[in-house]
Formats: structure tokens, sequence, C-alpha cells
């Protein structure tokens, strides 16, 4: 096994099999438009839950209840991302990676417009949470299966000695998204908040309109994998690859749950249940943590290549390894700091917070989960480790956390303790996993 504490041995690399640069370029740049496109539509649900869904989907609860009500919809699409990645991994391992991205970005899309068409509580009863509910497990399944297709299109694509590189630009696509989704809601904010709360609101949504037709274009344009074409030449295409990975190769597709519990967890705690805690809590404008979390979405345009660069030369290991570490150490003062109130030292926390706790592993996670999987049962098992992770931890989390602050009475101390908890194991799941940077895949 490579020692994760040197520079990886240039001995190890494996010639490319020779996807033309530009061609490459195209690939790698889709991706991301794509992904951004994807994360974007994902993402505006969580700002929604924590400042309007508890208001006009379940004003009939008091405010904590009604909080916690709102991201328990939000879980809902976290826990809806293992079935998409089931069923598009399956395809995708089937049928190829291209056909399958274009289904997601549709299914997506069509989701995320259609909840800006809703009508709230005060119009349509109990069916207005009921089909938000719905409209969540559409987005959810969508991007279960957009991650794994769009990451594997660059990483099949690219010289191993730079897969973790590549990888990391794929990943760019969420703080896209992010940027994306917070300057949305930041315009609609700009009304009285009357109008936001009436019609405001749903603009960031029926946006999403125009966003897939133009992500739909740049992939129908993508060419398929070298990976699968020649597992398609080979006649060695898995017939049910889910079964295969959960019965003979559990330990593997643990361990990709593991290495993904962290960091999910981590940035829900910071963009999604801190939204929550500093304008609800903390009694805070809410432009002081969305500023907080745009800017810390600016620096992840920086800081995720890096990751996955410094990945290339000294292992994913490495850098899993020292992301943990800080998500220990930084648990505590998380809280103490964004105690503070002062809108300089929050934004910092969580520039910080989320470059070190989620950009890390993030950037660097996106090539270790596709290297641990064969060709033949990549998509399914990349997909399917990633977005049981997410489910497990991040779309709980800030639930978890909503009901660990109401029953300490305001104390933070029980969420430190669950983001060290969360933190150990992903890294037991580093130790176990396999070193594969510069390694052959196929």
């Amino acid at each position: 096994m490579v020692d994760a504490a040197l520079p990886i041995d240039a001995g190890a690399v494996v010639v490319d099999e020779g996807v033309p640069s530009a061609d490459r370029r195209q690939i790698v740049w889709s991706s991301v438009i794509g992904t951004t496109v994807e994360w974007y539509d994902f993402l505006i649900y969580g700002t929604a839950s924590a400042l309007v869904f508890n208001k006009l989907f379940f004003p009939s609860f008091d405010p904590l209840v009604g909080t916690i009500a709102a991201f328990g919809s939000y879980a809902v699409g976290f826990l809806a991302r293992p079935l998409g990645g089931i069923v598009f991994g399956h395809y995708g391992d089937k049928i190829g990676r291209k056909a399958m991205l274009s289904l997601t970005i549709i299914i997506m899309g069509l989701g995320t417009f259609l909840i800006g068409c809703l009508p709230t509580y005060a119009q349509a009863g109990i069916w207005a949470p009921i089909l938000l509910v719905f409209l969540r497990l559409v987005q959810g399944i969508g991007i279960g299966g957009e991650w794994g297709g769009a990451v594997l299109m660059v990483v099949e694509s690219v010289p191993p000695e730079r897969r973790g590189f590549f990888g990391s630009i794929v990943q760019l696509g969420y703080p896209l998204g992010v940027i994306s989704s917070i300057g949305a809601f930041a315009l609609a904010g700009l009304l009285p908040e009357p109008e936001f709360l009436s019609w405001g609101w749903r603009l960031p949504f029926l946006a999403s309109a125009p966003l897939i037709g133009i992500g739909l274009f740049i992939r129908l344009r993508l060419h398929e994998t070298p990976s699968f074409q020649r597992v398609k030449r080979q006649a060695a295409v898995a017939r049910l690859p889910v079964l295969e990975i959960l019965t003979e190769h559990p330990r593997t597709f643990l361990t990709a749950v593991g290495l993904k519990v962290s960091e999910i967890a981590y940035v829900s705690v910071v963009t999604v249940f801190g939204i929550s805690y500093v304008t609800g809590h903390l009694g805070l404008p809410r432009s002081v943590i969305l500023n907080g979390i745009l800017i810390a979405a600016i620096i992840e345009l920086f800081t995720i290549p890096a990751f996955g660069w410094l990945s290339d030369r000294y292992g994913r290991r490495t850098l899993f390894t020292a992301a943990c570490l800080f998500s220990i150490a930084f648990a505590f003062p998380l809280f103490q700091l964004l105690g503070t109130r002062d809108p300089l030292i929050i934004t910092l926390t969580v520039a910080v917070a989320v470059s070190f706790g989620q950009g890390i592993m993030f950037g660097t996670g996106a090539a270790w989960m596709s290297e641990l999987f064969d060709a033949r049962l990549r998509y399914s098992g990349a997909s399917l480790g990633f977005q049981a992770g997410a489910a497990l931890s991040g779309g709980f989390t800030p639930l978890i956390c909503a009901a660990l602050l109401g029953a300490g009475g305001g104390a933070t101390w029980p969420i430190s303790v669950y983001l060290i908890a969360l933190a150990c194991v992903t890294l037991a799941a580093t130790f176990a996993a396999p070193e594969t940077a510069r390694r052959p895949i196929d």
C-alpha cells in the first residue's frame, strides 16, 4: 500500500489511452456546467427550508416544530438520493453514462420548476406540504443519479496522474450552485417581506426552466467514456450491478459510505441549519449568514481544485485525514465563533468551516470514490456509496441539529459532539480504503 505521507511514486502512472485534449476540455466543462445546474436546483430548496417553507407550508406549528418539519421535508430529498443512485447507476453501468446524465437533468429541473408553482398551506391546506415533499423526492432521485455520471464522464477520460484534479473540477458545480442559489434568493429578498413571502420566493425555482435547456443541450453533445466503451467491447456489462456490489463488495461499499458522512454533515450544519440558527436563535439578519455562505462558496472555487491537485501528489488518504482532524478540532469553536454575533467573525467562521470541513473531502472524494470500483460497477458503486452517505448524514443533520438544540435548551455542545462522532467514522473509513492515486482503475 502506498504511504500517504509521501508524494505518490511517479512510476505508478499509467499512460492515458488518448482522449484528445479538446474533447477532454469539453467533457470537463460540460460536466461542470451540468452539475452547477443540478446543484442549483437541489440547493435552493435548502435555503427555502430555512427561510420560507416553515412559514408557508407548515404554519400551524410553533416556530421550532415548523422549522423541524421544514428540515424534515429537506431530508426527504436526501433519502431519495440512494434510490436515484440505484436506478441511474444500474442503467449507467448497462447503457452508458451520457444517457443517464441527460435524463437526470430533466427530472431534476422539472421537480424544481414545479415547486415554484405550488400552492401554499393557506391556499391548499394539507395538500401543499404533501406535494412539496413529493417534489423533493423527485429532486432527490434526480441528484442521486446525476453526481456519479458527471464525475465518471471526467474521471474515466483523463490521465491517471490527474484524476484527483480533474475530478475536483467537476465538484465546482457545488459552490457554483451555492453561489447561484444564494444569489437568486438574495435578489428575491430585496423585495419587501410581504411580496417575498407572497410570490418572490418562487422566482429562484421558476428560473430553473431555462437552465434545464442549457444543461441538456450541453450534455447531448458529449461522447461516451473510454472505460465504458471498453466494458461494452469486452461484453463485461454487469447484469445487476447494485446487487453485485452489495453481495460481493460490501466492504468497499461501506467504506465509500463512511468517506461521505462527515463532509456532508459539516456543510449541512453550516449552510442549512446555520441559516436557521443565526436568524432564529441568534436573532441576526439573514444577510449575515447568507453572505458568509456566499463568500465560502467563492473561496471553494479555488480551494477545491487545489485539494484535488494535492491529492494527486500526496494521495487521497493524506487529504482526508487532514480534513477529519480539522472537523474534530473545529466542532466546538464553530458555535462559539458564531455566538459572537459579529458579522465579520461569522463570515470567516463559515468560510473556514466549509473550506476545510467540506472542501478537502469533497474535492478529493470524487476521484477516490470512483477509483474504488471497477469500470463495470463504477456508476452504481460510486453513486450508491456517495448518496447513501449523503442520505444517512446530510439529510438528517439539519433535522437532528434542530432537535438537539431544542432538547438542550439552546445548548450547542450536543451538535459539536455529533460532528466529532461523524468525523471519527470518516477517519476510520479513510484508513480502511486503499490508496488509489495514480493507479490504474480499469
